[in-house]
């Protein structure tokens, strides 16, 4: 899978989720200052990573900032987004479930290596639900979104 990730400011997590992602056979493309660059706007390196998403570049995005909210918030703006911020594994798992999420948001503040595997073990072994009930609660946020254009 090619997965965009984003975050705005350069931490041991970056890194870590970086070679976790690799280790786990995915493509990264990364949106974000290098280890020895100042932080960039958390809005601005978000939109980068999730629009791989929408154009197709990337299968899904990871994004982070110090608390997760705000590249959260900006990844949900874009039509077709569904950001969720996830602190463990089952919120990871109920996004994908009952949310349908193609971008998992990340605190770097909150977030420490052993959750990150956690989190990320639960985000790719998830399955969104198919059942009807859930489909039409997607459906409704799908028509959210293009309410939005």
């Amino acid at each position: 899978m090619k997965i965009a990730v984003s975050s705005d400011e350069h931490t041991h997590l970056v890194d870590y989720l970086i070679n976790e992602l690799k280790n786990r056979g995915h493509a990264i493309l990364y949106f974000g200052p290098s280890a020895d660059q100042q932080p960039q706007d958390w809005p601005v390196v978000t939109l980068d990573a999730v629009n791989q998403v929408i154009e197709g570049n990337a299968d899904e995005a990871i994004v982070m900032c110090w608390t997760g909210t705000g590249c959260s918030i900006a990844a949900n703006k874009v039509a077709g987004i569904r950001a969720a911020l996830c602190a463990d594994g089952e919120t990871a798992k109920g996004a994908r479930i009952w949310n349908h999420a193609n971008v998992l948001a990340l605190s770097l503040r909150a977030t420490s290596e052993p959750l990150v595997e956690e989190i990320l073990d639960q985000w790719f072994s998830t399955a969104y639900s198919e059942d009807e009930w859930n489909k039409l609660q997607i459906d409704r946020i799908i028509q959210l979104d293009k309410n939005k254009r």
